[in-house]
């Protein structure tokens, strides 16, 4: 066989690795944005999470793992805008498997946030996806309402956050009003512009991941389709409905099959994890 035949041979596999991956991309954002999308709601008296927390996920193509996606926060060092202390936020995402032998993936996501607003100060991003390499560096600057990245200055207005950002300032926001079949929208800035996504908050369900059953709020976050996602794709992702406030299983149908995301680890938090009892 020629060199040429197994290259053909492996794009399908490619293609099914991008696919998978790129689902993984939706699925961190659609978490963060989907529970971002509270930012209308009043916030609680205080954070729902702490420093050490870490959180750990995978993501299955039918049986087979594809990515993997890993959060945590911490105390730094670091002050902002007059010397105010901030929380530094790390998010990683990796294939994993056999997906990292067709398309290997390593990319890192972190920002830090300040200690009282949970508002964004400054996000980077580190993405190596085979041969394609990325770095970015964000700046959001309240006092004079910019953001400055490597494409350029942005004015804003308002609560405009980064991926991470958005999902640790939703966790310490009040859902206790929200309503089957409300519509929710969060801005974030994304490359050269800030965008909307747009949320429906569809109830409470029960929800079994690797760490057990849970009482979760359910959402169905929008996505765009093409050639990973369906006209009539959906997306819907469960978020524990107690005071962590955590992602415990989402699921998107694709072209071809589906991928489901699913909650592997949770250590350092600041509640209890309790999952319901058979």
């Amino acid at each position: 066989m020629s060199s040429f035949d197994e290259r053909e041979q492996l794009q399908p596999a490619r293609r099914k690795v991008l696919c998978v991956y790129k689902a993984l991309l939706v699925f961190f954002c659609a978490t963060t944005m989907a529970s971002g999308a509270f930012a209308q709601l009043p916030k609680l008296p205080e954070p729902a999470f702490k420093a050490g927390e870490e959180l750990s996920y995978k993501l299955k193509y039918g049986w087979f793992t594809g990515a993997e996606a890993h959060l945590k926060i911490a105390e730094t060092n670091e002050k902002f805008e007059g010397g105010k202390p901030a929380w530094h936020i790390i998010a990683d995402g990796k294939t994993a498997g056999t997906f990292d032998v067709f398309y290997k993936v390593r990319n890192r996501y972190e920002t830090f946030i300040d200690h009282n607003t949970l508002m964004p100060y400054l996000y980077t991003e580190d993405r190596r996806e085979a041969k394609y390499k990325h770095q970015d560096r964000v700046v959001f600057d309240h006092q004079t309402d910019k953001i400055t990245a490597n494409s350029g200055t942005y004015p804003f207005s308002g609560q405009v956050f980064d991926f991470p950002s958005a999902y640790y300032f939703a966790r310490c926001l009040d859902v206790s009003k929200l309503k089957i079949g409300e519509t929710f929208q969060l801005r974030y800035f994304l490359d050269d512009s800030i965008q909307a996504m747009t949320i429906t908050y569809l109830g409470k369900e029960t929800v079994e991941c690797s760490m057990g059953k849970f009482s979760c709020l359910k959402f169905n976050p929008t996505i765009i389709p093409g050639r990973i996602f369906r006209k009539n794709s959906k997306l819907y992702l469960w978020v524990t409905d107690d005071g962590n406030r955590i992602p415990v299983k989402a699921h998107v149908e694709l072209v071809v099959g589906s991928v489901t995301m699913d909650l592997t680890g949770a250590k350092g938090l600041k509640y209890p994890l309790n999952p319901i009892k058979k």
